[in-house]
C-alpha cells in the first residue's frame, strides 16, 4: 500500500499521520477487523483507569443518601462515556493522528490550557493514587504507614509500565479489573438488593439540593483525562485504520457494560447497607476504609478483607492506568511543543518524554505524601480539571463535524446530542466545583 504523504488543510509537516494508507481514510473497510474478543482490552482499561478510589466513595455516598434513587445516573453516565470514548476512538482511526494532534488543529489555545492542566494534575493525582494504594494496604499489612506503602505502589506502578510493553501492561490492568469486580459484585450479592427498589431507581429523579450529586455521579462513571488516551492505547495495541472500528466500538461498548456493573454494585451496596441502616462514611478514600468496617461487623472478617483487595485493585488500576496513559499524552504534546516528527521515538511509548513524565508523576507527588497538599497547586488543579470534561466534548464536536474528519467517519446527529448535553452538563458541574473553590 502506498503511504499518504499529503498535508492536507489542518496539517502541519511535523504531525503527518503515522505511516496511514491511503484507502485508510476513504476506505471504511480496508483493514481486516480483529476476529477474536481476546482481542479486547484498551476500553477495559480506560474504563478500569477512570474509576478509581473516589468515584467509588462518591458512588458509595450517593447509594448512603438517596438509596437506588440515583441509579439512572448510573445509565447515563456509562451512555456518556461510551459516546465520549468513542468519539475520541473513531478519530484517531479515521484520521491516523493523535487527539493532541487534533486540538492542535483547532488553535494555540487548545496547547495553553493543555499543558499547564497536564503538569499540574499530574503532581497533583500522583499523590492522590499513592494515598489511594496506600490506605487499603496499610490496613491489610500495617506493619507499613500509608506513605510507604503509597511510595511503594507508585514505584511498582513506574517498573510496570517504564519500558512502554502494552501487552504486560494490559493484562495487569485486567487482573486488576477481575479483582475489583469480583469482590465489588460479591459484596452487591451479599446485601442481596431490593430489586423492585432497584428498577424503581431507573426514573430521573433529581433530589432537593442534589443537582451536584447527579452530575459527579454520572461523571465517576469512569471519567477523568483518561478518556482522551483511548486512542493511544489502540495504537499501542495496533488498532490504527478504519478497518478496527467494528472491534474498537465492541470494545468501548462492553468495557463500560462491565464498568456500569461495577458502579451499579456500589451503587448497591450504599444503599443496601448505608441507607437502610442510617450510616455514614467518610468523605475521600477514607469512606472505602468505612465499608469495609461494616462489611466485616456484618459478615465477617473475611468480606472486610477481601473488601480491602477490592479497594486496592481498584486504586491500582488507576495508578498503572495513569502512569501510562497520561505519559503516552504528555510525551505527544511535548514532542509536538519541541517540533519532533509525529513518529520520533521521543514522542513514543518507551521515549523520554514518556519517561520523563512517569518519574514526574512517582517522585515529586512524594513531597506531599510527607509535607500535605499545598492550597495553592489543589486550587490550580480543581480549576483546571473542572474545565477537562466540558474540553473534551467541545474539541470533540469541533473536530468531528469538520473537514479534519473523512466524510464517512463524521459524527452521526444522536452523536451531536448526546456530545452537546455532555458539554452543558459538565459546564455546570464546573462552575459548581469553581464556586466551591472559591
Amino acid at each position: 500500500m502506498a503511504v499518504r504523504t499529503s498535508k492536507g488543510p489542518h496539517m502541519t509537516g511535523e504531525d503527518t499521520p503515522r505511516s496511514r494508507p491511503t484507502d485508510a481514510v476513504a476506505m471504511p473497510g480496508s483493514t481486516p477487523a480483529p476476529r477474536s474478543w481476546r482481542l479486547i482490552g484498551p476500553g477495559l482499561v480506560v474504563a478500569a483507569t477512570g474509576v478509581g478510589a473516589a468515584d467509588l466513595v462518591a458512588t458509595l455516598i450517593a447509594g448512603s443518601k438517596f438509596g437506588y434513587g440515583l441509579l439512572w445516573c448510573v445509565v447515563v453516565g456509562c451512555v456518556m462515556k461510551i459516546v465520549l470514548v468513542e468519539s475520541a476512538g473513531r478519530y484517531s482511526l479515521a484520521t491516523g493522528r493523535t487527539i493532541f494532534e487534533g486540538w492542535a488543529t483547532l488553535g494555540t489555545w487548545t496547547s495553553v490550557y493543555f499543558g499547564p492542566y497536564i503538569v499540574v494534575w499530574g503532581f497533583v493525582y500522583g499523590a492522590a493514587a499513592m494515598a489511594g494504594t496506600g490506605l487499603p494496604l496499610a490496613s491489610l499489612f500495617p506493619v507499613l504507614s500509608v506513605t510507604w506503602w503509597g511510595i511503594l505502589s507508585g514505584l511498582v506502578g513506574l517498573a510496570l509500565v517504564w519500558w512502554g510493553r502494552y501487552a504486560v501492561f494490559e493484562k495487569v490492568c485486567a487482573a486488576l479489573v477481575g479483582l475489583m469486580f469480583v469482590t465489588m459484585v460479591g459484596a452487591a450479592l451479599l446485601t442481596l438488593p431490593n430489586l423492585p427498589q432497584l428498577l424503581k431507581g431507573l426514573t430521573p429523579w433529581i433530589p432537593d439540593g442534589g443537582l451536584v450529586n447527579v452530575l459527579a455521579l454520572a461523571g465517576g462513571v469512569g471519567g477523568t483525562i483518561t478518556l482522551a488516551a483511548y486512542g493511544y492505547w489502540l495504537r499501542e495495541k495496533g488498532w490504527s485504520t478504519p478497518g478496527h472500528m467494528k472491534a474498537m466500538r465492541i470494545d468501548n461498548t462492553v468495557a463500560y457494560v462491565v464498568t456500569g456493573i461495577f458502579v451499579l454494585a456500589t451503587l448497591i451496596v450504599g444503599a443496601e447497607l448505608l441507607y437502610s441502616a442510617g450510616i455514614a462514611v467518610s468523605t475521600g478514600d477514607r469512606g472505602l476504609l468505612d465499608l469495609s468496617v461494616v462489611l466485616e461487623e456484618r459478615y465477617g472478617t473475611w468480606a472486610g478483607k477481601l473488601f480491602l483487595v477490592g479497594f486496592w485493585a481498584a486504586a491500582m488500576s488507576s495508578l498503572v492506568g495513569v502512569w501510562n496513559g497520561v505519559s503516552l499524552m504528555f510525551a505527544d504534546f511535548l514532542g509536538h511543543a519541541l517540533r519532533r516528527p509525529a513518529d520520533h521515538p521521543d514522542r513514543l511509548s518507551g521515549g523520554r518524554f514518556y519517561k520523563w513524565y512517569i518519574l514526574w508523576l512517582t517522585f515529586p507527588p512524594m513531597t506531599m505524601m510527607f509535607l500535605g497538599r499545598p492550597g495553592a497547586l489543589i486550587l490550580a488543579y480543581g480549576v483546571l480539571g473542572a474545565f477537562f470534561m466540558p474540553f473534551l466534548a467541545i474539541t470533540l464536536l469541533w473536530l468531528l463535524n469538520t473537514d479534519r474528519v473523512p466524510a464517512a467517519w463524521r459524527n452521526k446527529p444522536a452523536t451531536n446530542v448526546v456530545l452537546a448535553l455532555v458539554t452543558l452538563a459538565f459546564a455546570a458541574l464546573a462552575i459548581s466545583e469553581l464556586a466551591k473553590l472559591f
